[in-house]
């Protein structure tokens, strides 16, 4: 189908159903159209397929007609990858940056991406399925062989009170202790994770006061200068990801 040096310029689609050696399966709506209208493939045309379970699969294009289109998937190329256990909480933003910090999230290695509403939240509703179609997106670009859970947006007050203290939190705090972060991050336990960025008006005072009560809650600063908050969610993933993830050597 293709020569392996030319895999790179093969178009690379997230397929939520299951891929195996020798299955034909059906193409979304979306790829169809992408597929056929704007990169001018048809039947016989290559087309890579991955999914978080079943890995990434150099697929044939079988049928690619005007609202239908099918793959038969021959080749395994690169099993399931999924990142370190990090969950990514952040309070959401508007629109744009909405959709960048799905996107760097994903890039960054997160496993799960949690909207949570805070005082000074100024968006309260949030498109899931449009967090998810930036982070499936962002898992296509990147050769990412795992797409991150998207869950619905909760008050952050009840999702710590329902809170594993197994999971630790890295709080993004100009005012925590230890001015050095990887200092501050080397005194965390290794374990599943979670990163907090707040709102960009910053947590309430009782937020504060209820985040330093918590045992489980470890405060880090990120630089001294003051970030937009999602530029600050992008520098803590990579403390995070340098310190505890799987950057370390």
């Amino acid at each position: 189908m293709t020569e392996p040096l030319a895999l790179h310029r093969v178009p690379r689609l997230h397929h939520t159903g299951p891929l195996d050696a020798g299955a034909e399966v059906m193409l979304e709506a979306g790829q169809v159209h992408y597929l056929r209208n704007v990169l001018r493939l048809g039947a016989g045309g290559a087309v890579r397929l991955f999914n978080g379970r079943d890995g990434e699969w150099l697929c044939e294009i079988t049928t690619l007609k005007k609202k239908a289109g099918k793959a038969r998937c021959n080749e395994k190329l690169a099993d399931p990858t999924p990142p370190p256990d990090i969950d990514y909480l952040f309070a959401p933003l508007k629109s744009a940056r909405m959709d960048y910090v799905a996107q760097k999230a994903t890039e960054m290695g997160a496993r799960r991406l949690r909207p949570v509403i805070t005082k000074h939240t100024v968006v309260r509703k949030v498109n899931r399925h449009k967090l998810l179609a930036n982070a499936v997106e962002a898992a296509e670009q990147c050769n990412l062989v795992f797409v991150p859970e998207v869950l619905q947006a909760r008050p952050l007050q009840e999702v710590l009170a329902e809170w594993d203290p197994a999971r630790r939190i890295i709080h993004c705090d100009e005012a925590a202790e230890i001015s050095d972060p990887i200092t501050a991050l080397r005194q965390v336990e290794p374990g599943p994770l979670a990163v907090l960025i707040g709102p960009e008006g910053g947590f309430s005072r009782e937020e504060r006061a209820m985040l330093r009560r918590l045992p489980f809650v470890h405060a880090i600063r990120i630089g001294p200068r003051i970030m937009r908050a999602d530029t600050a969610g992008v520098a803590a993933l990579a403390l995070v990801q340098a310190v505890l993830g799987d950057w370390r050597a």
